[in-house]
Parts: structure tokens; sequence; C-alpha cells
């Protein structure tokens, strides 16, 4: 358990994770409040590592639940192994034959089964999913739910008892309410605006792309290997990238992809040839390669000074808008094709 907000800072810093302290105020009262956080941000800032290095850090098992649409109850808590249940069934046959031999008639049959049905929805024909695993277990554990935005807002409502009470309720077998409550960590990539009801149950906590100064204190973490001269070229190019209007910017996680590639490679300094060689590290999108290619000569040369000082002025709401403007623009042109 961490006991002070700058203990928070320390720990994760020594599991290569760089936080300031309105990072760790929100996981340090998550702790003590037994409250779950939600964190938002694009894609790619370090909200899933948060939530994994924290769980180093504490060390506590993590249990991750990947949202998608369509996840339902079923995927998400628990489910029936009714191939199992089918199979004891079989198995069983000649007992059960035994035992309904002396029953007078249907309905007294009826009855009697209906006495020993929790023989077969039992915890023994449970397959416990990461909520339910999460919630019936006997240690501590960090439960991840990654990317809450993917699933629909029906899973939201799912939810609430959960994030709520930390407890479950199983039709056939009754609420499981967690001896440990588990420290909850939700993420999503703003691509769509979550309920109130959801937010009201969580701390929140905003993350957005690094400032200069500690995007190159990431990669020196991340990447020592790299040289001081080069990294700095890098992290200067990235948030002139950044400052584009693309489809998706170059996260967190592609600067320091670039960064190891850039050791492999031997290089020393950034040139046109270079960044147009490795471009695709940092850009997802053929789109996104086209327009960055056409500015390259400017963009190396620093220009660019009025779209990256207002990058520099962006805040986090900005950039979560411009995300979400690009997401919807991207997908509008897909259907259109």
């Amino acid at each position: 358990m961490f006991e002070t907000i700058d203990q928070v800072v320390t720990l994760l810093r020594q599991q290569r994770y760089i936080c300031d302290r309105k990072l760790a105020t929100v996981i340090f009262l998550a702790l003590k409040m037994n409250k779950p956080v939600l964190i938002e941000g694009p894609a790619g800032v370090g909200k899933t590592e948060l939530a994994k290095t924290v769980a180093r850090a504490l060390n506590r098992s993590l249990i991750r639940l990947q949202c998608y649409e369509g996840l339902d109850e079923a995927r998400a808590l628990y489910e029936w192994e009714y191939g199992k249940q089918l199979l004891y069934t079989q198995i069983l046959r000649e007992k059960i034959g035994s035992l309904f031999a002396e029953m007078e008639d249907l309905r007294a049959a009826v009855e009697y089964l209906r006495q020993h049905e929790d023989v077969f929805f039992s915890e023994h024909f449970m397959v416990r999913r990461p909520i339910l695993q999460a919630i019936a277990s006997p240690e501590p554990v960090v439960l991840l739910i990654d990317e809450i935005d993917r699933a629909e807002e029906q899973f939201e409502a799912f939810l609430l008892e959960v994030l709520s009470d930390f407890q479950v309720t199983v039709p056939e077998i009754g609420t499981i309410v967690a001896r440990h409550p588990p420290l909850v960590c939700i993420t999503g990539n703003s691509t769509r605006e979550l309920s109130d009801a959801l937010k009201r149950r969580c701390l929140h906590l905003a993350i957005g792309y690094p400032d200069e100064e500690r995007e190159l204190e990431i990669i020196r973490l991340k990447v020592p290997e790299l040289r001081e001269s080069l990294a700095r070229q890098m992290v200067s190019l990235i948030r002139r990238i950044r400052a584009m209007d693309l489809r998706k910017a170059p996260s967190i996680s592609e600067t320091l992809d670039w960064a190891q590639a850039l050791v492999l490679l031997n290089a020393e300094q950034l040139s046109r040839e270079l960044v147009e060689e490795t471009l695709q590290l940092i850009l997802k999108y053929d789109r996104d390669v086209q327009q960055v290619s056409a500015q390259l000569p400017m963009l190396l040369e620093g220009g660019n000074g009025v779209a990256r000082a207002s990058f520099d002025n962006m805040d986090l709401r900005e950039q979560q808008q411009r995300y979400r403007a690009n997401e919807r623009a991207y997908f509008s042109s897909r259907r259109e094709e």
C-alpha cells in the first residue's frame, strides 16, 4: 500500500514510469478511498501502462478485461460450462434414474428436481471471467477495464454495481462481495462520451501528451542508449507532427518505438532519408504518412512554428476533441468509399 503521494511517485519511477504529483495524488486517493479510477486521454499516452505499473509497484496481480463492441456479461463476469454439465448428467444418468424411480407422477419429479438443481449450477460448473475473478480473489488485485468506450453504453450500466459496492450478483448463487476491494482502473480513448453514472463512481484522471522535457525524460529512462542530441531532435519533430491534422497523432509509445529503432540503426542525427524510411513507425495510416512526407522538409528545418505554438497551448480537452473529430472524419470517409 502506498503511504504517501511522494512514495507513489518514487515507486512508479522505480518501475520505469514517470508521473507527476497530480497523477500520483489520484492513484493514492483511489487506494485510500477504495474508489475506481477513470483514466481518459488519446491512445498511446500510457493509460494501460499506468495500471500495469501500479500493479507491479503494489506487488498485486493484474486482471485485465479488454473491451470491444458486443462485450456482454458472459464474457466479462461469468458463464456456465454447459458441456461439462451435460457430461456430468450423462455420467450420472443411472443414479438420476434411480432417484426418480420412486416418484409418483411428473409433478413430484419436477419438484424433486427443483430442490436439487443447484447441484449443476454451482461454482464447480462456472467459468469465472475477469470481473468475477477480481471480486472473488482471496488477495487484493488490480482490475484493468481497458478501452471502455469501445463497448456499448449498456455495458456501462452493468458495471455500476461493481464500481459502487464491489459486488456482483449471480442469480443461481447469490451476491458475491469482494473480500478485498480491487483497485479498478478504467481506461478510455475519448472516442465517445461516457455516462454520468459511470463518471460519478470514479475518480477522474486525464492524461495527455507530455511536454517536451517530460517526453525527453521518458526517452532517457526507457531508451538510455539513444544520444541526447538525437533524442532532442526526435522530440522536436514529433511535437511538430502532432500539431498537424492527422488521423492519429504519434503517441508516447510510437516515440519509444522510433527511439529504439534509431538505436538499432546506429543513427547519429535525423536526415530526410532516415525519417522517410522510418516514418511508418510513428504513423499508422497511409494518409498521415503522405501528409507528413509532403511537409517533411519544412518540419525538419524547424518550421510550422505557428502550429507548434498552438499545440503547446492546447489543453487535454482540446486534444481529446481533435482526436474524436479525426475518428469521426476517418470513419465517415470509409463509409463513403
